[in-house]
């Protein structure tokens, strides 16, 4: 029987003459669990030559859920022949090999890569490490695992980059309302005033999709080279490349509250003086970055049924494991049509569920 989300049964599948434990990723992978029916105690190398080419991300992170041969996990093979009486009159307990079945053509190269994780100590802190694979951290950081990590030693340090999603809704709806509520006052006893707050309200949601590309795009991709120093490195991998190394890692899928609100203050502090209705217009973009954020957190972990919400968790998947330089929109992809980074998805003939 196949495994449904959350269960604790083994879902072992067979890729390659090498077998799998898939059973804590069918609810994570980006096809969709229903994708993997019939699969269980199964052989998939027919079944994945068939199916579109997987990235090379893709399969770097295949590794991760290979049983040992030695595991009680994998199936025991009897051997087509037992021992044999030869013309001395001793037993030979010599059996012979089992033949392997030859493999069809693999046109989409899926080929496992060569792991990269000796390069560091998934044991110890990762964020110090940084500075020793510089010169091929940026190959590193896109090859994704699927395992614990720890950004830094000190206990302290590290309670304050895991943030369950709970969090950010409970500590900013209430920054969201503070911001908001003298105009919202104003509002409810002057409605001429209504539309003018709903309009810069509305101007606030659509300046954090630009800033959600922006910053996306251009700072947590910014462009990395074998030459990079340790410095920009470090800074990249604690402000997102820890999130493309580990990307199923449910605590680090939101913002912490506390350097999201520095970082608040730091873009709206000059922009201030600039907009009118300053705080109206901070409401509508904390809103945004609140849906946002949210909206990130169920792309990972939902299992969507609306159409559109669909779109947009295949939109991102396909941003973490085949076209990393493409798709920075997560709430929206209004700007990469814009900006013309749009990824386009092609069309399913069933709807995916996670499920």
């Amino acid at each position: 029987m196949d495994t449904p989300q959350g269960s604790e049964a083994e879902f072992i599948v067979k890729y390659r003459q090498e077998y799998y434990d898939l059973s804590k990723f069918m609810h994570k992978h980006p096809g969709g669990i229903n994708t993997l029916k019939g699969l269980n105690q199964a052989d998939m190398t027919a079944r994945f030559m068939k199916a579109p080419p997987h990235s090379d991300a893709a399969m770097y992170l295949m590794k991760e859920y290979k049983v040992k041969p030695e595991d009680s996990r994998v199936p025991k093979t009897k051997a087509r022949h037992q021992g044999r009486r030869v013309d001395n009159g001793q037993d030979s307990q010599e059996q012979e090999q089992e033949q392997q079945p030859r493999e069809p053509e693999d046109k989409n190269n899926n080929q496992l890569d060569e792991s990269m994780e000796h390069l560091v100590d998934w044991s110890k802190a990762m964020l110090p490490q940084i500075a020793n694979i510089t010169t091929c951290y940026d190959e590193w950081v896109h090859k994704p695992v699927d395992r614990p990590l720890r950004l830094f030693g000190p206990w302290y340090l590290e309670m304050l980059t895991k943030t369950p999603w709970w969090l950010v809704p409970t500590f900013w709806i209430p920054v969201i309302m503070w911001c908001a509520w003298e105009d919202i006052y104003s509002s409810w006893q002057d409605k001429s005033q209504l539309a003018v707050f709903i309009a810069y309200f509305l101007f606030g949601v659509l300046l954090w999709t630009f800033l959600e590309y922006t910053l996306h795009r251009w700072v947590f991709h910014i462009k990395l080279e074998s030459n990079s120093g340790p410095w920009i490195c470090t800074f990249h991998f604690m402000i997102h490349g820890l999130h493309h190394k580990v990307p199923f890692d449910p605590m680090r899928l939101v913002f912490p509250p506390l350097p999201g609100a520095f970082l608040a203050m730091l873009i709206y502090t000059p922009l201030s003086y600039f907009l009118i209705q300053p705080r109206i217009v901070l409401s509508g973009a904390l809103a945004g970055y609140l849906c946002y954020d949210m909206m990130h957190y169920y792309l990972h972990y939902g299992n969507p049924s609306f159409r559109h919400i669909v779109h947009m968790k295949r939109y991102h998947y396909q941003h973490h494991f085949t076209h990393q330089d493409l798709g920075y929109g997560i709430s929206s992809p209004l700007w990469d049509v814009v900006f013309k980074t749009r990824i386009h998805l092609r069309k399913l003939k069933y709807q995916l569920r996670w499920s």
